[in-house]
């Protein structure tokens, strides 16, 4: 049995200190959503403005964010968590966002985000045990998705670059990172061979970005030199109208959403601390890659990836914070790598509520300095856009992967049958959660047709 497997199968079941962090995390969670303090899902954040200040109701709030988080929380967060057994981020706090919007008392919110994290701590594991009793074992099936959402999402800065800076540029990234990739797998075996790749990648990408905002600065400098006469006086040009320089549109504009939150630091803090601690416990992943990868044992490299995926994410956490007033429950993600290479839990506690603090407090100076560095701001929307289609194919081969171990021809054709149906009834299922729940419904099928005399499981 591959680590992998191994992971899956004895996974979900946790000790009482993890049930407990859970439980407690999700309670949290679910106030803070409560109190439109922060939320996990990036496109309810923006909508959470207009219900603070009244000009939309609790229940309309609570209607948006389950309509744009139902379809991850059944097709992407069951699915993975069942199939890496390991937690992640849309099982736990997709859930806690609607409940806590939903609750109609302060009080009541932590209570049902709390028995939300029961539900999952107690009963994921007997939902796991029943599938994998199965007669056809779609769990085991969905492991096949592991390789295709790891190395693929190897190549997420390879077309960060290439959107960005051009096809010869992100050619040369490519090259890079497939080199990097073979020598990582013929010189360090036991490393995961996508990572020192991503690394370089994402300096690459970096690097690219500082080069042209210096040289953009430069080249407007000398711009504004050449309107200045030789005497000091204004030369006759007309330069387009520039702000004067005591004049800070970014403070003006986010200054009362950035002082909202530093209201609240104590709670923020706590949070912090929370989720440092679940990712220190080992039995929670942040991303696709990351979970299976945390399964694997493979914490360092978890840790890279996380990290390497905070970059993408960080100015759209950042600017919907400060346009808002409400933070992201997992803030910029850097407590998740923190959290993975510390070795116990105390530690994680004191970091995770010092990088939340460090984060809440810094929101208006990274306002100013994304505003100053336009290239490196459109490099983190360039690679948010990267990982989602490199996930969105990995996700989709891996699935049609599982669907053949389950079925071979006759799974291939009924899942992927209903994720071509999903896009031609206009994505009922969001795109990325579309193929994972096609697996859980062609497995689901698969034992019906056994159930009545029509299909044979295929022995692995």
């Amino acid at each position: 049995m591959s680590s992998t497997a191994l992971a899956a199968s004895t996974g979900l079941d946790f000790s009482l200190a993890q049930q407990l962090t859970v439980v407690a995390l999700c309670a949290l969670t679910a106030f803070l959503a409560h109190l439109a303090l922060a939320v996990f899902n990036d496109g309810v954040r923006p909508f959470l403005l207009d219900f603070v200040q009244g000009r939309t109701t609790r229940s309309a709030t609570t209607a948006v964010s389950f309509g744009l988080s139902a379809g991850f929380i059944f097709g992407l967060g069951a699915p993975m968590a069942l199939a890496s057994g390991v937690l992640n981020p849309w099982l736990l706090f997709l859930p806690t966002d609607i409940l806590g919007l939903l609750a109609p008392k302060k009080w009541l919110a932590p209570l049902l985000g709390g028995a939300w994290g029961g539900v999952v701590v107690f009963g994921l594991r007997g939902a796991n045990n029943l599938a994998h009793g199965l007669p056809v074992d779609f769990l085991t099936a969905l492991q096949q998705m592991a390789t295709p959402i790891l190395f693929l999402f190897t190549l997420f800065p390879v077309l960060a670059i290439t959107k960005q800076f051009g096809k010869l540029l992100g050619g040369l990234a490519g090259v890079v990172e497939l080199a990097l990739v073979v020598l990582t797998m013929k010189v360090w075996p036991d490393v995961f061979a996508g990572a020192p790749a991503m690394a370089v990648g994402v300096l690459l990408l970096i690097g690219f970005a500082v080069a042209r905002d210096v040289r953009q600065r430069r080249a407007a400098e000398r711009a504004v030199a050449g309107t200045v006469s030789p005497t000091g006086e204004d030369a006759p040009v007309v330069t387009a109208g520039r702000p004067p320089k005591n004049v800070d549109p970014m403070a003006s504009l986010f200054g009362a959403s950035a002082a909202r939150l530093r209201r609240h630091l104590p709670l923020f803090m706590v949070l912090g601390a929370g989720i440092c601690l679940l990712s220190q416990l080992h039995v929670f992943g942040g991303g696709e890659a990351t979970s299976f990868l945390v399964a694997k044992g493979q914490y360092a490299e978890a840790a890279q990836v996380d990290f390497y995926r905070s970059l993408g994410f960080i100015p759209l956490i950042a600017t919907t914070a400060l346009a808002s007033g409400a933070y992201g429950i997992v803030g910029f993600t850097l407590v998740y790598p923190i959290g993975y290479l510390l070795p116990s839990p105390w530690p994680a506690l004191v970091c995770g509520a010092l990088v939340f603090a460090a984060e809440v407090l810094a929101l208006s100076w990274i306002g100013k300095a994304l505003g100053r560095l336009p290239s490196v701001r459109d490099s983190s929307e360039h690679l948010r856009g990267a990982i989602g289609d490199t996930l969105h194919l990995a996700i989709l081969f891996g699935s049609l992967l599982a669907a053949h171990a389950m079925g071979s021809g006759l799974g291939i054709l009924i899942a992927g049958g209903l994720y071509l149906l999903n896009e031609a009834t206009g994505r009922v299922v969001v795109r990325m959660a579309a193929a994972p729940a096609a697996v859980v419904v062609t497995g689901i099928v698969l034992n019906v047709l056994h159930w009545l005399g029509l299909f044979t499981p295929i022995k692995t």
